[in-house]
């Protein structure tokens, strides 16, 4: 009997073993589709954001050519400015030296001729001695 029990329990082994009891896999939603739209929209949305960017960048780069060429031209005017004002000052510099030059002359003839006039007198006063 010792053999029967022991043949009836690997029976029961193998058949336990044997049975399938597999859970049936879930198939994948299709949701994972209806995404794809959406990016596409979105790339279009982003594409057309990087154009504007791009158009944006592209005006202000105008504006401040603009504005840079306006700031050098009034930049030549100031200077040129500045140099007819130094012109002016040093012509009148030249003038005002020219006219002292002038007095100084005069005030150094006046004392030769002064200077002459005495050392005359200072003769014609020896020789009446």
């Amino acid at each position: 009997m010792k053999h029967s029990l022991l043949l009836a329990a690997l029976l029961a082994v193998a058949l336990a073993g044997c049975g399938k009891t597999e859970t049936p896999a879930t198939p994948a939603p299709p949701a994972a589709e209806a995404p794809k739209p959406a990016a596409g929209g979105a790339m279009d949305a982003a594409k057309d954001a990087a154009a504007g960017a791009a158009d944006a960048a592209k005006d202000a780069a105008g504006a401040a050519k603009d504005a840079a060429a306006g700031a050098v031209d009034a930049a030549k005017d100031a200077a040129g400015a500045a140099k007819d004002a130094a012109s002016s000052a040093a012509d009148a510099a030249k003038d005002a030296a020219a006219g002292a030059v002038d007095k100084a002359k005069d005030a150094a003839a006046g004392a030769v001729n002064s200077a002459a006039d005495a050392a005359k007198d200072a003769v014609k006063g020896g020789e009446k001695k």
